[in-house]
């Protein structure tokens, strides 16, 4: 364009060049296209302000406040008599929320924290993730999110039994490539935070079922993820360890505003999250506030099961 603007003036001598205000001036929205998201510069050809702020804003409000977003999430798992398990999800989960997917066996809770876990994909639809599209990523790449911006919590605690609990909860930083001496010594602080420094040394045949939780526990949080996926973390508890491991839940994540979603098909451990959201047959049925944490009378004065 610079060569045919010159080309021009030497064929019109008379003609006046333009100043560098004067070409800013003479700028089409397909001039800055490199810098602004697709949605934007649609609203900008329109040529109206409000459009273009509120269009900016829905843009990143959409990307950056929401760590999780769903859109229209359908998945079929094939086969003899294919089974369609998630029927059209949507759902939005901001930053520092600490919520519980709720519902029976069967309803589709389980595949939906799979894909939110980036453990199995989707067959259509949008799931971002901290403004990062996830969707038919290499093993590879899934890994890596996985272990960079996600901490898991499981029924079964899936600890690995010859290894200490310490050692446990260094996993995670070992495959990040992290020290040993760093990572140990990473470990042994949050195994403090959450009361197991004389367990360290032990492994998970030597312990209690609530003390294997708070060493998971320990070693989702030990790489500092963005969100903590709790799939039926009571599920092999009894109540007084439930009660231990939910306030413990709730208590981290008003510490460290960390995103907290809990898979549970028990009310009463519901009832501990500030919001509910039910499910069933694949679809979302309804979203409960529960700040006040009595949605559920089960969960009320520490009764959990």
């Amino acid at each position: 364009q610079k060569f045919s603007a010159k080309r021009h003036n030497k064929m019109q001598p008379n003609a006046k060049r333009l100043n560098t205000r004067e070409r800013s001036k003479r700028l089409t929205p397909n001039s800055y296209s490199c810098f602004l998201p697709p949605l934007i510069l649609n609203i900008r050809k329109k040529r109206s302000k409000t459009s273009a702020v509120c269009g900016y804003f829905c843009y990143f409000a959409t990307y950056y406040i929401y760590m999780i977003h769903l859109k229209d999430i359908n998945k079929t798992y094939q086969g003899a008599q294919p089974l369609h398990v998630l029927k059209g999800i949507t759902l939005d989960i901001a930053e520092g929320e600490f919520v519980s997917i709720m519902g029976a066996s069967g309803s589709g809770k389980s595949t939906l924290l799979n894909i939110l876990g980036i453990l199995d994909n989707y067959d259509s639809g949008e799931y971002t993730l901290a403004g990062t599209l996830i969707k038919d990523l290499s093993e590879t790449r899934a890994a890596e999110y996985r272990n960079r911006m996600i901490g898991f919590i499981f029924q079964s605690f899936n600890l690995i039994s010859f290894k200490t609990a310490v050692e446990n909860v260094e996993l995670p930083l070992y495959y990040q490539g992290v020290a040993r001496r760093t990572r140990h010594k990473l470990a042994m602080e949050y195994l403090d935070r959450l009361g197991l420094t004389q367990w360290a040394d032990h492994y998970p045949n030597e312990m209690s079922g609530g003390q294997k939780q708070r060493v998971a526990i320990a070693r989702a949080l030990i790489t500092k993820p963005q969100i903590i996926l709790a799939d039926e973390p009571t599920g092999a508890l009894d109540s007084k360890t439930s009660v231990e491991v939910m306030e413990l839940l709730k208590t981290l994540n008003a510490e460290e505003g960390v995103t907290t979603i809990v898979v549970t098909h028990e009310s009463g451990v519901a009832n501990e999250t500030n919001k509910i959201v039910h499910i069933k047959d694949g679809i979302i049925g309804k979203i409960e506030e529960n700040l006040d944490h009595t949605a559920r009378p089960f969960g009320i004065n520490g009764i959990m099961k």
